[in-house]
């Protein structure tokens, strides 16, 4: 599995929370929900003859408004809403212990399409019918597969059932995901922040995106579980870049989040944040590029969020425990320790804000219809737990509200909001100076401070190495001798994950969270990883690609215009 996390995806769709759940009997308060309820009782008894017959099958839908405005030196690229609805099928048929999904028939689990956007129970039948019988067929030709393959291969290590037994769900949210958009203001907004980076001729690129989502989504099961939930999300999201003389592509990118458009920050905060981000440029430009380095490393809360997330958040997901071609990492080792004794980890997708964010990995029901769970992953250290889907893996037969996926692709095991909490903070200030010491103790002449990233990944198969990359924007030299840091450029933080962990020395005393989409096996979803402040006794970084171009060699217009005019 090659995972990656991202702080600025275009158009992506993030879950941030609406009204409560509450349990609601008897008729459906939804028409699709309705419809859908109908069709499936319809198709799993016209299917209960066949042969073999499915044991189960579900529905999915999800009704996705969404609103884009994109613009760049303070004129609009495009300004455009759009609605469409994916419908999800899945058929398994065999038995939960063992079914078409076994193995390398996972992926037969699932059939996706569009649906109508009006309710006309006849046109939407007919898509679902279609779909449902494209699904059987095609579950059909998997499980005879999968059985030929159960009697020639070898024992497996891991012998778990293909599907975990669940309670049906009955959880009604029918409140509507109204993220509050008035396209005149957002058109009127983007202009705005765009147009400031007109001030700095030396940005080579700047894009400026107002993303608003508002979706609802929907889960049938003939185990009789019917859930219903809207999400809504606003997102400013802002990206910047310019080139060294080297060549050398430098990016900053922020973005400001909430749950509609009245909660984003006033103008003048979104201009000073812009402001700041061309300045980083323009330091990063004149920045000497850093050298490949071993040794003590200081990194931001957010900085330290990533790293969390790729290098253990990925490795403590289900579906990584079990199979011949993943890692496995941690799979033998719970109640073991594996991190320093100070330190725990939970996974939390029921917090909707943490320190006054609100949090991208937030839901209330997973996409297999089971509800969000708070899961201790590690406690003092020791390894507790993993983030369960509905495939089950040794030691672990339920599911724990973590099967998530992007619609047409079949959940799995995936982070919400990982939070890594400290029993060892000191005030952050206290924590550089306690990192300066360390540095002082190896002998060396500077340590590495990684105060922003943009993002990472990791490698969790057995056929690659078990290594992670976190790639970091704003890295400074501290040096020993207590001299003024020093803003460096191109390098990326390496290494394997049981080697990282191990030299944790302390960490801050507050939370700093990083929202952003993480892309696997069951596509990109939104998530947050929270962490304070840490310092390591080592750290290993490389070189990134430098890149070949040129810088530009003609002045921009709006320069050109200047230079014009002054003669």
């Amino acid at each position: 599995m090659n995972s990656r996390l991202y702080l600025f995806p275009i158009f992506a769709v993030l879950a941030f929370p609406a009204s409560s759940f509450c349990a609601t009997p008897g008729a459906s308060p939804d028409p699709l929900l309705g419809i859908m309820r109908k069709e499936l009782n319809r198709a799993h008894a016209a299917l209960a003859s066949a042969n073999p017959a499915p044991y189960f099958v579900s529905y999915s839908v999800v009704d996705h408004t969404a609103f884009g405005i994109s613009g760049s030196q303070g004129a609009l690229y495009n300004s455009t809403q759009a609605r469409q609805r994916s419908a999800d099928v899945a058929v398994r048929l065999g038995s939960p212990t063992f079914d078409n999904t076994h193995g390398q028939g996972r992926y037969s689990g699932l059939s996706t399409a569009t649906i109508p956007v009006e309710n006309d129970p006849d046109a939407i039948a007919r898509v679902l019918w279609h779909l449902t019988d494209r699904e059987y067929q095609k579950a059909s030709q998997a499980y005879l597969k999968v059985k030929t393959d159960s009697e020639v291969r070898a024992k497996e290590e891991d012998a778990s059932a293909d599907f975990s037994a669940q309670a049906a769900v009955t959880r009604i949210d029918a409140a509507e995901a109204d993220v509050s958009l008035d396209k005149k203001a957002g058109e009127d907004l983007v202009r705005a922040v765009s147009g400031e980076f007109r001030k700095y001729p030396n940005l080579t690129q700047s894009v400026v995106l107002l993303q608003a989502d508002q979706l609802r989504h929907y889960f049938v099961s003939t185990e009789g579980s019917e859930v219903l939930r809207p999400e809504k999300i606003v997102r400013l999201m802002i990206q910047a870049e310019t080139q060294a003389d080297d060549g050398m592509e430098l990016l900053r990118v922020e973005s400001f989040q909430a749950s509609n458009t009245k909660k984003l920050p006033a103008l003048p905060v979104i201009l000073a944040k812009v402001a700041t981000m061309a300045a980083d440029l323009e330091k990063l430009r004149a920045a000497p590029v850093a050298e490949p380095f071993s040794g003590p490393a200081m990194l931001s809360g957010r900085a330290a969020a990533v790293l969390f997330h790729e290098v253990l958040g990925h490795r403590l997901e289900g579906q990584r425990q079990r199979g011949d071609e993943e890692g496995q990492t941690f799979t033998k080792k719970i109640e073991q320790r594996i991190l320093p004794e100070f330190l725990s980890v939970v996974d939390d997708p029921t917090l909707a804000q943490l320190s006054g964010m609100e949090l991208s990995g937030w839901y209330e029901a997973d996409e297999e219809g089971q509800p969000a769970q708070r899961v201790e992953l590690i406690h003092d250290g020791v390894l507790k737990s993993f983030l369960m889907s509905r495939m089950p893996v040794k030691g672990f037969d339920k599911s724990n509200g973590h099967g998530r996926a992007q619609p047409g692709y079949m959940p799995a095991g995936r982070q919400g909001n990982l939070i890594v909490e400290s029993s060892r903070q000191i005030a952050e200030q206290q924590l550089r100076q306690q990192f300066v010491q360390e540095i002082k103790k190896q002998g060396k002449s500077y340590g590495l401070y990684f105060e922003d990233i943009e993002g990472g990944f990791t490698l969790t198969t057995r056929q690659l190495p078990q290594a992670f990359q976190v790639l970091p924007v704003m890295v400074w030299r501290v040096y020993a001798d207590e001299r003024p840091d020093e803003l460096v450029r191109g390098v990326n933080i390496v290494g394997t994950p049981l080697a990282a962990m191990s030299h944790i020395i302390a960490t801050g005393d507050r939370e700093h969270v990083f929202n952003g989409i993480c892309g696997a096996e069951s596509g990109n979803i939104p998530v947050s990883a929270a962490a304070p402040a840490m310092l390591f006794s080592e750290i290993e970084v490389q070189r990134k690609d430098q890149g070949h171009d040129r810088p530009p060699l003609l002045p921009p217009p709006s320069l050109t215009a200047e230079i014009q005019k002054a003669q």
